[in-house]
């Protein structure tokens, strides 16, 4: 198994230069939730440098884009809301109602609702976006924290931090039907696009499970050994699909590696190291160009999806926790 260890700090001037190069340039548009700043940072995908920086609420943490792509929605954990940007001015236009302590959500497919897990309060919120008003709210397991909504709309998945538990919420019935066990602490949780999988990060379990989702049982789990880091500094945590299904990539927390995973046999594959503490991921459209937050290093690293080398390092504001590329 390689490890790859070069920092891009610590590459060679024309090294650095060369993987550049060779990285196709993007317009996309990378959003980055700044926790402890109340900001988001605003990254172009041609230069790779922060272009503007954002002020928004309290303690913003996760974030996602509307289906057409005009509106960005922020959880402002510290306000109790979910703000909504206009992508083309920058501007905050309204505030949904979220429910305490929002930290993560989920668009569903159509994009009427929002899947809101409000960590305090044990509820996943239900939010009817065009009515700006709660549809619902549903009891799950304590500390809720990842949320997931399955590609055809039917399932929306809650992990429970101290619960250790997926919880199956059947969007027609509005209520729990079934819950999975997983290891300690989960985190994020990502269906494949053909709906017949679920991934779960477990923090503190340091492992990955890959959930049937017609049986709703653990089908395979993953587990991660990097030379040279100790076994319980690798803390997996945000996840993000390659578009052709073939490769998943894992943060590692403050293991300050990302995983690189067969997702088809679940075999790891490599290690990339990039900036201290690797919370969120997210890549661009085609699959070229992966996107950590560092939220130590208060930076955001890029990664070269072909090459699996991490080309630049980009600095934004304290403890990035959230990332977004809009195409």
């Amino acid at each position: 198994m390689r490890v790859n260890l070069p920092h891009p700090r610590r590459l060679l001037p024309g090294v650095l230069a060369g993987l550049l190069l060779a990285l196709p340039a993007g317009a996309e548009t990378i959003y980055v939730s700044n926790e402890r700043d109340n900001t988001l940072s605003v990254i172009d995908g041609k230069t790779l440098a922060v272009t503007q920086t954002i002020k928004v609420g309290m303690r913003p943490r996760g974030i996602t884009l509307s289906q057409d792509g005009k509106h960005l929605y922020v959880c402002a954990s510290d306000d109790d809301t979910v703000q909504v940007m206009d992508i083309a001015t920058g501007k905050i236009l309204h505030n949904l109602p979220s429910g305490d302590d929002p930290e993560t959500f989920a668009l569903a497919p159509d994009g009427t609702h929002l899947y809101v897990a409000n960590e305090d309060d044990n509820v996943v919120t239900v939010v009817d976006v065009p009515s700006r008003s709660v549809a619902y709210q549903v009891d799950v397991g304590v500390e809720p924290e990842g949320m997931a909504v399955s590609p055809d709309g039917a399932w929306a998945v809650n992990t429970s931090e101290t619960t250790n538990m997926v919880h199956w919420i059947d969007t027609k019935a509005r209520a729990v039907v079934d819950n999975t066990l997983v290891g300690s602490r989960p985190r994020d949780a990502e269906f494949t696009p053909d709906g017949k999988e679920l991934w779960v990060s477990a923090e503190i379990g340091g492992t990955v499970h890959v959930i049937d989702v017609a049986t709703r049982q653990p089908k395979k789990t993953i587990e991660f050994a990097i030379k040279g880091v100790q076994k319980d500094k690798i803390q997996p945590v945000g996840m993000e699909l390659t578009p052709d299904g073939k490769t998943m990539f894992v943060a590692l927390g403050p293991a300050n590696h990302v995983a690189v995973v067969d997702a088809k046999t679940f075999e790891v594959k490599d290690y990339l190291l990039v900036g201290r503490r690797v919370w969120h991921l997210a890549l661009t459209p085609d699959g070229s160009r992966l996107f950590t937050t560092n939220g130590v290093s208060n930076d955001v690293s890029v990664v070269d999806v072909a090459s699996l080398k991490v080309v630049k390092s980009i600095p934004v504001g304290r403890y990035p926790w959230g990332v977004v590329v809009k195409p």
